[in-house]
């Protein structure tokens, strides 16, 4: 009998990568696709896309959504007392394990085995340690297609925001940058790929600048016709 786990997830490339990893390996049953929302704004937390292609994207991937509400400028407290209850809820529905899409930053992983251990669950990271160069062109060789949300405004330009994560984006990338975005440089969006039953079909919209720093490239819903 398969483990059950719920899967971080943020919409983007790297959650989408973790979860392609742990259902090839075939050693866990998926119960739910976990991602943070900000309340204020009814998006996803730090990638900006909107609640509604979030949850179309989770109906294509066909797994349950479990979205977690935040306030703007929420605390760390306050993130992980919501975080805590909803996991210690997904304990007692069988969850053993947590998926994470962290590759290489041992604070990251530090603090979240920290923090799922308080809810009695174990965290796997199915990309640790991969080389990011290597992930990134496996990500788009297998099929995935993405597109960036939002970029960090002290490494990259408002103009690569809402281009597509492909060979050329990469090549374009500075040499200080991160190919899959580790370090926050970038935030993507996954619309297609292996898992998906159908394509998410979205318009972008206007690129717009947050804290005098990151560039956010809204996606607005659609239907297949009108992209």
């Amino acid at each position: 009998m398969k483990e059950k786990a719920v899967v971080l997830w943020s919409g983007g490339k790297d959650s989408a990568l973790a979860l392609h990893e742990i259902l090839k390996a075939g050693s866990f049953e998926v119960a739910a696709l976990l991602t943070t929302i900000t309340k204020d704004y009814d998006r996803i937390s730090i990638h900006g896309v909107r609640r509604v292609l979030l949850e179309r994207q989770a109906e294509a991937l066909g797994f349950p959504l479990e979205e977690m509400f935040i306030m703007k400028g929420a605390s760390d407290v306050e993130y992980e007392r919501e975080l805590l209850k909803l996991l210690t809820e997904q304990r007692t529905n069988g969850v053993a394990s947590v998926v994470c899409g962290d590759i290489f930053l041992e604070d990251v992983r530090q603090y979240r085995e920290r923090l799922l251990e308080k809810a009695g669950l174990k965290s796997v990271f199915p990309l640790w340690n991969r080389n990011t160069a290597e992930l990134a062109l496996a990500f788009l060789k297998l099929g995935f297609k993405a597109v960036v949300t939002v970029v960090d405004g002290n490494v990259l330009g408002k103009e690569f925001a809402g281009r597509d994560y492909d060979e050329k984006f990469l090549s374009d990338l500075p040499a200080n940058v991160d190919p899959c975005g580790e370090n926050g440089e970038f935030h993507s969006f996954v619309y297609d790929g292996p898992m998906f039953r159908e394509k998410i079909a979205f318009k972008k919209g206007e690129v717009v600048l947050r804290e005098n720093r990151f560039y956010y490239c809204d996606l607005l819903p659609a239907f297949e016709h009108e992209k």
